[in-house]
């Protein structure tokens, strides 16, 4: 599956995209907040689109302009089942070179609507964890709206975070798409 917006293609990713992901996902701005440790090589980023990224609805978030991979995004098979079923959990992440763009929003959006038109989804889940204002922004942005919030295990910074889950589903959606 690809889905285009006016600045992005978001499409599957490829081995061969790992010296760009390996490009964001060595800053240590991108992946710790996010609850992932930064890359240390090349050969982290290829392992990661070989397992992390290798879902079929997990998109490379890729500049039209340049076809440089700037981000990821999709769905990452976690449900809650409260609202309406079936739901599954949004994530993404972008490098730090392109954020304030609304990049992230754009992506997110194009995703929704797949998830919403073509999946047969009710529900979409988005969390964040505490001080990551930048997802949660691009939460309220989407439409989503705050559900609760509790403490995790993030098993890959070896840490505890407290983390805040919004939800939108089909029907809000519905009502806050313009004609």
């Amino acid at each position: 599956m690809i889905l285009e917006t006016e600045r992005l293609l978001l499409r599957p990713f490829y081995e061969s995209d790992a010296e760009d992901v390996f490009a964001y996902a060595q800053d240590p701005r991108v992946g710790p907040v996010a609850g992932w440790p930064a890359h240390k090589s090349v050969e982290d980023s290829r392992q990661a689109i070989r397992t992390v990224f290798a879902g079929p609805r997990v998109f490379a978030m890729t500049k039209k302009d340049t076809g440089k991979v700037i981000g990821s995004i999709g769905l990452v098979d976690r449900h809650f089942g409260d609202p309406p079923l079936p739901d599954n959990e949004l994530g993404y992440a972008l490098g730090a070179d392109y954020w304030g763009q609304g990049l992230t929003t754009e992506a997110a959006r194009a995703v929704i609507a797949c998830c919403f038109t073509q999946l047969g989804l009710q529900t979409l889940w988005c969390g964040y964890y505490e001080g990551n204002e930048r997802s949660h922004r691009v939460m309220e942005k989407c439409g989503f709206t705050y559900r609760f919030s509790r403490w995790e295990d993030v098993e890959l910074m070896h840490e505890r975070r407290k983390s805040h889950y919004y939800a939108l589903t089909k029907s809000q959606w519905e009502a806050g798409r313009p004609e």
